[in-house]
């Protein structure tokens, strides 16, 4: 809830008391933004909930609270309509003095949280010995927004990449490497990655397959556990080629996230097993270690268990989760844990979320949210792979779009009959390129699947990065033709006359509740929905005679309009920041 709508909730709340007396104190007054805006911008729906408890029609009650209700600093006289609507109108003079007052504030009005604490998103967590793909793209983009949202509200924020690197796979890869190309165990980088996923793949074939490797793999997990000089040498440089791959991904994309893997949990795995059997928790299901789930059942409808350490004596995911869980919560002393994955896993953290909370480790101030996100899906509905069917690789699926908006800049260029420098078209094509995939994704509803399509997320008109991108450096265009330094305006008053400044103003001062929203409900897309209406609603501003009424119109209205344009630009610039793209000067 925004400043301006927090102000007259407390006022609709005061009238109600004063009109109906002191038990009627903390009902909520229903206030809503217009649905249409010639009812004005905010609608209190009261009335119609008190009818029944007062015994009075809707209309008398709303009347009754307006007799009360003291809102002529923000709004011109309240109106009640239809059954009982009261209809607030802002004052022209009030939305000038909030434009004044956010003009050289950084954070452009935006409060930091009241309230900061350590929170920690869990996000990207690819696996060591395999590339980076296409179903990393979104737990990446969107963890990353998210973490920067929360950043900037000022919560203290760890970003974790919890990635696959201890287990069966690496006994199964170092086993096979010591048969074939036993230098990859000693010297760092004698493969390249893509070599590298080619021997995990036939590893991995070889361990299904072969009884008497399966044993010896089994082995090299036993002396990877066991500390073995050797093993951990060989698993230590199949780690770090993995991340040095893994870090020009990051690079691209603009992410910041700290590695913690599962081999940091390891040492804490036994203990997660004993405190679940203190707490009475664990049973012993065909030699496995279980903790029975309510509400979860097989096919039979038994109930099913959370196996937290095979009959073979190893662990499992699970009990990495709840290992981890619990040092985030006493060592790094978490607040809220977040974890961006599918939505394929909502039953795994379910399980595991309920299992901490059986066994008393999630105190009442700790929150554990699971963010699931859908598929990318192709053109024909379906995962989105290559044509010869393999799992997009994330690096050629980004070097594919930044080369598409190279060509398609090249070819705006040659239309426009413009010369750049190479360097200059270089850099376009690839903010451009990057931001295309990353506003895409970020623009959906994270719940939802979405059909992933270059043509589109590159489009200059609609919901997509180049559409805001172009925004913003329109808006720059003003600067350099009229050869203006905005930041040398000077605090100026803004003025607002025309119907068209009044709707860019409105929308410029909801910039602080679009960011609370998303600060609890970690939708990204809202954000990307109020950037776009925000884009529209200047280019109308601006459009009405192609600029004109900017440039060349008479002082005052000149320096207030042209405020107006610099407010736009910085929530652009903002705003797209907080989703991790760069803004462009020129395009």
């Amino acid at each position: 809830m925004n400043a301006t709508q927090e102000k007259l909730k407390v006022q609709l709340e005061q009238a109600i008391v004063a009109a109906f007396g002191a038990d009627f104190a903390g009902v909520d007054p229903i206030l809503v933004s217009a649905s249409n805006p010639k009812f004005g911008d905010y609608q209190a729906n009261v009335a119609l909930s008190l009818s029944k408890k007062l015994g009075l029609q809707p209309r008398a009650i709303a009347a009754a609270i307006v007799d009360k209700l003291d809102v002529s600093e923000i709004c011109e006289p309240p109106e009640i309509a239809g059954p009982g609507f009261i209809n607030l109108k802002l004052k022209t003079a009030y939305l000038e003095a909030q434009l004044n007052a956010i003009q050289a504030d950084p954070r452009l009005g935006v409060p930091a949280a009241k309230t900061p604490r350590k929170e920690i998103v869990d996000f990207s967590s690819p696996n060591i010995a395999k590339e980076m793909h296409v179903g990393h793209l979104r737990s990446t983009i969107i963890g990353d927004a998210i973490a920067r949202i929360l950043e900037f509200q000022g919560h203290d924020v760890l970003r974790l990449n919890h990635v696959g690197d201890w287990g069966t796979q690496f006994g199964m890869l170092i086993a096979y490497l010591r048969e074939v190309y036993p230098e990859a165990l000693t010297t760092a980088n004698a493969l390249d990655i893509g070599d590298l996923v080619s021997f995990y793949r036939k590893a991995k074939l070889r361990f299904d397959t072969d009884a008497a490797f399966q044993e010896t793999a089994r082995q090299e997990v036993v002396r990877l556990q066991a500390g073995a000089e050797d093993t951990i040498h060989a698993w230590k440089l199949l780690c770090e080629q993995s991340r040095c791959e893994f870090q020009i991904i990051y690079d691209l994309l603009d992410v910041q996230v700290i590695e913690r893997g599962e081999s940091f949990y390891n040492p804490l795995l036994s203990g997660v097993v004993e405190d679940l059997d203190k707490s009475g928790l664990l049973v012993e299901n065909q030699g496995a270690k279980c903790v029975f789930l309510e509400g979860f059942t097989n096919r039979e409808g038994e109930p099913l268990p959370l196996i937290v350490q095979k009959s073979d004596g190893g662990y499992n995911y699970a009990t990495t989760d709840l290992a981890s869980l619990r040092y985030r919560i006493q060592q790094d002393e978490a607040k809220r844990i977040i974890y961006v994955t599918d939505a394929g896993q909502a039953n795994h953290f379910a399980q595991f979320f309920q299992v901490a909370g059986k066994a008393g480790w999630i105190p009442d101030d700790v929150e554990l949210l699971h963010i699931p996100f859908g598929l990318v899906l192709g053109e024909d509905g379906k995962k989105f792979k290559t044509r010869s069917g393999d799992t997009v690789r994330l690096r050629d699926l980004l070097d594919e779009a930044v080369s598409r908006a190279h060509a398609d800049l090249k070819a705006r260029l040659q239309e426009e009959e413009r010369q750049e420098t190479e360097e200059f078209i270089n850099e376009v094509a690839r903010i451009v390129g990057i931001s295309a995939v990353k506003y895409a994704d970020l623009s959906q509803n994270r719940t939802s699947s979405y059909i992933f399509s270059y043509d589109k997320m590159l489009d200059f008109k609609g919901n997509t990065a180049p559409y805001m991108l172009y925004a913003y450096a329109r808006i720059q265009g003003i600067s350099r033709k009229g050869d203006i330094n905005f930041k040398e305006l000077g605090n100026h008053a803004v003025l607002l006359e025309h119907d068209t400044e009044l709707a860019l103003a409105k929308y410029l001062l909801q910039l602080d509740e679009v960011i609370s929203s998303v600060e609890q409900d970690l939708l990204p897309n809202r954000l990307c929905e109020y950037l776009y209406e925000l884009s529209k609603k200047f280019n109308q501003f601006y459009d009405r005679n192609q600029g004109v009424q900017v440039l060349e119109a008479e002082e005052p209205q000149r320096t207030s309009r042209l405020i107006l344009c610099d407010l736009t630009a910085r929530t652009l610039k903002l705003g797209l920041s907080l989703l991790g793209i760069q803004v462009l000067e020129r395009m």
